[in-house]
């Protein structure tokens, strides 16, 4: 699994993928979470952005501008920028939305690169359940200019349904034409992590295993 492998230690080393009960932002009950507001230093989301621009590379071939849905995809449209540059010297335009539009100086409600007609735009974010946050981001970007999203780089994909009874993943490429790559999936954890410790402690036993699978069962694509 090679970096994805190393991306999951580094979530969970992080504090940012975590185990117990919990509840996502669709309401549904989970045993496990992804938060990356975690990430507090500047090694992290250095580290965080090299993932996300190894996920880009391998999956995207063209694009015009990246875009980060605040507040959680600030920071990380952010360092994916800086980490395209440092590695692949790849000076890729960015931006990022505000919750409130602003009605002085300049105005609206992106900050950042502006979106042109016909630009190829990425959307950077952390985790997709119901989908929610794609349908806040499109009538923002296509708000601002004639764009095509193309593509949605996320850190975990959960594997579960949408609102229409398929995988999220699958409703947001049938509704918006976007196709979704994470860099991992709810299975590469759990393949990753099941009885193999992580600095010494084991985080999905078969207790915690067995949670995730019957969590998958009964949200998870049929």
């Amino acid at each position: 699994m090679g970096y994805k492998q190393d991306f999951i230690r580094f979530m969970v080393k992080s504090g940012v993928l975590t185990f117990g009960d919990f509840i996502t932002k669709s309401g549904r009950p989970t045993p496990y979470f992804v938060n990356t507001g975690n990430y507090r230093t500047a090694s992290q989301i250095s580290t965080l952005g090299t993932y996300y621009a190894n996920c880009i590379e391998e999956h995207v071939d063209s694009f015009d501008l990246m875009y980060g849905p605040a507040y959680k995809g600030i920071p990380l449209v952010t360092t994916t920028a800086v980490s395209l540059w440092r590695d692949f010297e790849k000076d890729v335009p960015y931006c990022f939305n505000r919750k409130e539009a602003k009605d002085h100086g300049e105005g609206g409600s992106l900050v950042g690169a502006k979106p042109k007609d016909r630009d190829k735009v990425i959307i950077i974010e952390d985790v997709i359940t119901a989908g929610s946050s794609i349908r806040e981001s499109v009538p923002i970007l296509k708000g601002a200019a004639d764009v095509d999203i193309t593509s949605l780089i996320i850190s975990v994909d959960r594997m579960e349904t949408g609102e229409g009874g398929i995988s999220a993943i699958q409703e947001i490429q049938e509704k918006y034409g976007i196709r979704t790559y994470p860099i991992v999936n709810t299975l590469d954890i759990i393949n990753t992590l099941y009885n193999q410790p992580v600095d010494g402690k084991i985080y999905i036993d078969e207790a915690i295993k067995e949670k995730m699978l019957d969590h998958l069962d009964a949200y998870g694509v049929k």
